[in-house]
């Protein structure tokens, strides 16, 4: 009886482990398939960790690789959604036409359009209206509108656990329910103008940018508090926040500084700074890793920087001038979707060699715009910041 009993703890020790080291229920596979999580999953957060694992140690974007959708997505229909901030509306395009397939209104000043953690849902930041629109992205068409103070930009904690809305013009970030969107904890930041961020590797905390005084704050996420500061440079304004693969460091965007700059992500300090051109804005990784695009707003080109040698390889004008701002890669990589911001269009650009191969008229002040669905097991928020 006894040699029966010891047995039966053995087992159930072996299975509290496998169960730990796979992520529990909303962990995910970090093997194999891109082990995606089903709607409604739970939280991953437990002792020791603050994220599901990564599908490869050395790359944090392993999971997005070209078509690598969820089945939990694998059936939605491919489609960009496109916030027109001055027009409050949400245009939809069919990224195989060119053409916009339904346009519907929305909050006043839509911002961003936002995946949810779960895949389930795609959430239209309305900064002013002060609301979330929910988008069905298996009809793509709005469902519901839901109160939430000054929207400006949203993020999802990597462990699922917590929505965080970026109030801008309330210097705070607001932990929310990430099913429910209830508020839970209201954090104030030593931020002129928070904006975006990204977040290390191993979940534990985020890197915010703040617009207006030039700094960029490390918040713990375990705690929910401010451990950090940096300030870039007299002048800087920074902008979109992306970890590079490996986990080492995070690149930010300068919108007055016109290029990127390098920033460790062990603890936060300089590294170096990159120039790309006028009013460098947004970061976006290639699908296999290789290669940054950055969007420079004012000077209507991409620039491309090898994540190798952290140095601009390709420049891309787009033909005529524009005003590239934010997007993201299409599900097979071939193609970067764009927010024309100040012209009222979406350009879509070849990534095997800068082309455009469209230009799409949309509503007026287009920004940040969504690619959906794209590959990865979980987002992170933002225009698909996924994993």
């Amino acid at each position: 009886m006894r040699l029966v009993t010891l047995i039966a703890a053995i087992a159930f020790a072996a299975a509290i482990l496998v169960i730990s080291l796979t992520g529990g229920s909303g962990g995910g596979s970090s093997t194999g398939s891109a082990g995606p999580l089903v709607s409604g999953a739970g939280p991953t957060h437990h002792k020791g960790r603050f994220a599901p694992p990564l599908l490869d140690p050395t790359d944090v974007y392993a999971a997005d690789r070209p078509d690598r959708l969820s089945p939990v997505v694998r059936h939605f229909p491919s489609l960009v959604y496109v916030p027109n901030s001055d027009s409050n509306t949400v245009s939809v395009i069919n990224p195989r036409t060119y053409k916009v397939i339904r346009q519907f209104p929305v909050g006043v000043n839509p911002q961003h359009v936002v995946p949810s953690y779960d895949l389930m849902t795609l959430w239209v930041n309305n900064d002013q209206g002060n609301s979330l629109t929910a988008i069905d992205p298996r009809t793509g068409k709005p469902e519901r509108t839901i109160p939430v103070s000054d929207p400006y930009n949203l993020y999802f904690t990597p462990d699922g656990r917590y929505a965080i809305v970026v109030s801008e013009r309330l210097s705070r970030l607001d932990f929310r329910d990430a099913q429910t969107m209830r508020l839970r904890h209201s954090l104030p930041v030593p931020c002129a103008g928070p904006n975006h961020m990204d977040f290390s590797a191993n979940g534990r905390y985020l890197l915010l940018s703040c617009e207006f005084d030039g700094k960029v704050i490390e918040v713990d996420l375990a705690d929910q508090r401010v451990i950090g500061s940096l300030t870039l440079a007299p002048g800087a304004s920074p902008q979109d926040v992306k970890l590079s693969p490996d986990g080492k460091v995070f690149y930010v965007a300068d919108l007055h500084l016109n290029g990127v700059w390098i920033v460790d992500a062990v603890r936060p300090r300089k590294l170096g700074f990159i120039p790309t051109g006028p009013a460098a804005h947004g970061l976006y990784v290639s699908r296999d890793s290789h290669y940054l695009y950055v969007s420079n707003r004012s000077g209507g080109s991409i620039s491309v920087i090898s994540l190798a040698t952290r140095k601009v390889v390709h420049t891309w004008p787009i033909p005529g001038g524009g005003s590239p701002d934010m997007g993201n890669v299409s599900a097979d990589g071939k193609v970067l979707w764009m927010s024309g911001r100040y012209n009222g269009v979406v350009y879509a650009i070849s990534t095997r060699n800068g082309k455009l191969l469209a230009r799409i008229p949309v509503g007026d002040g287009p920004h940040g715009l969504c690619v959906y669905p794209q590959p990865g097991r979980y987002s992170l928020g933002h225009t698909g910041i996924m994993r």
